[in-house]
């Protein structure tokens, strides 16, 4: 796969999404769960989304159960506990891996091209981030820990090279 846009996802209720919706678009992929200690960061995902969704900024939250079975709901629960507790209005697709044999080709393609801490590429936690550019190319990987408040700038910068809409 030459990029992101090659790809496609499941959405909640079973539909294929093609990630090709989203040329010309930045995108902030991240996988998420409902009862992590990372879990505030749905209210940060949601900041950016309402600040940046109109210059070109599109989330989209893969929910995963496979670290501490902190995702262990249905894909209802899940969209109904991201609405009520945070308010969420970007997308949150349907539950899926993110690491072993049944990964989301999705996400071994972002593994792939960017690794984490000490070239590692295996996701380590819930709620690492992969921003993504108007072309599809994954541009960084950020760690479970790091706020997505924390890389304004680069999302800022992908941004700015958007086509004027």
């Amino acid at each position: 796969m030459a990029n992101v846009h090659h790809f496609k996802v499941r959405t909640p209720q079973g539909n294929l999404l093609e990630l090709n919706k989203y040329r010309d678009k930045v995108l902030l992929i991240v996988n998420t769960a409902s009862r992590c200690g990372f879990t505030p960061q749905y209210q940060d995902l949601e900041k950016l989304h309402q600040q940046y969704h109109q210059r070109g900024l599109e989330i989209l939250a893969f929910p995963c159960n496979q670290f501490g079975g902190q995702e262990p709901g249905s894909d209802s629960d899940i969209q109904q506990f991201c609405q009520l507790n945070y308010g969420v209005s970007f997308g949150v697709m349907a539950k899926i891996n993110v690491n072993g044999p049944e990964a989301d080709p999705l996400f071994e393609y972002l593994k792939d091209q960017a690794r984490g801490l000490m070239k590692t590429r295996a996701i380590k936690w819930n709620f690492t981030k992969f921003l993504v550019n108007k072309d599809g190319v994954v541009v960084k990987r950020y760690a479970p820990r790091t706020k997505p408040g924390q890389f304004i700038d680069a999302i800022e910068a992908e941004l700015a090279l958007l086509p004027a809409q």
